[in-house]
């Protein structure tokens, strides 16, 4: 594991506990913590197995259990998966289990078949290498099996998320060298100072790494909201719950989605 995997485990850590609570109050509240736009493109997932890729504490694990679905997690922090089993325990989630794996190595420990890859919102730009992570999803699915990726749109990573709406390129789309932040969390606690490394990666950079894995892209999707809250004070809630920008609708894409299927 390199330094940045390693710095961006122990960062996350100090992050599951609270994300443990805040997603426990959200799953009593609340059915699922996925959005109508998963679960319609999901479709019907009874029966199905499932394993979801960087899984954090759980929620969504939870949330394709109540959906019927058979589900393993996997997560490089053992924070996350404590709290995740402890998250279905609470619950009684008896179809959800967790795997502690950096998912860059699951083939080398995992060698189960699954119906379903999936993995969402905030994942790909963790990853420092996309061919791998591609060739690891090949790796976990059936012969009949689809991958299912939603997760913020490439281009949004360009912007001067300080100034958005207004528009001002702050990172190279092309940019290939790890990107540092000093902080990190704000959608399911408050955010800590916490030293992180993120990757860019371009649309192309995604349908390649797929492709050369023997995978092939059934449909992408884009859509002009976000699913989660950039501006405080700029970003309104759309009529399915999704965050927006008034003056960019119809405008930009925010957010992709992609299935994919063994060639």
């Amino acid at each position: 594991m390199n330094e940045f995997i390693e710095a961006n485990k122990n960062s996350w850590a100090t992050l599951a506990k609270e994300h443990y609570e805040s997603f426990k109050t959200i799953l009593s509240e609340n059915k699922s913590t996925l959005s109508q736009t998963q679960i319609q493109e999901l479709g019907d997932i009874k029966g199905k197995t499932v394993i979801h890729l960087q899984c954090n504490t759980g929620a969504d694990s939870i949330s394709l259990a109540r959906m019927g679905a058979k589900v393993t997690g996997v997560d490089l922090v053992p924070e996350n998966i404590h709290y995740a089993q402890k998250l279905a325990d609470d619950f009684g989630i008896r179809d959800a289990r967790f795997i502690e794996s950096n998912v860059l190595e699951i083939m080398e420990k995992h060698n189960e078949k699954y119906d379903i890859v999936y993995t969402t919102e905030g994942v790909l730009y963790w990853l420092d290498d996309l061919d791998l992570w591609a060739r690891n999803v090949r790796h976990l699915l059936a012969d009949k099996g689809f991958l299912y990726v939603l997760d913020t749109h490439p281009l949004l990573q360009v912007w001067d998320e300080d100034k958005l709406p207004d528009l001002a390129v702050k990172y190279p789309y092309f940019r290939k060298t790890v990107d540092k932040d000093e902080w990190l969390g704000g959608y399911a606690c408050e955010p800590k100072k916490a030293v992180n490394y993120t990757w860019m990666y371009t649309i192309g950079d995604i349908v390649n790494a797929l492709s050369q894995s023997g995978l092939h892209i059934e449909w992408f999707h884009e859509f002009d909201w976000l699913f989660y809250k950039e501006s405080a004070e700029k970003q309104i809630k759309d009529e399915n719950g999704n965050w927006v920008f008034p003056e960019l609708k119809g405008k930009l894409p925010f957010t992709f989605s992609l299935k994919a299927t063994i060639r």
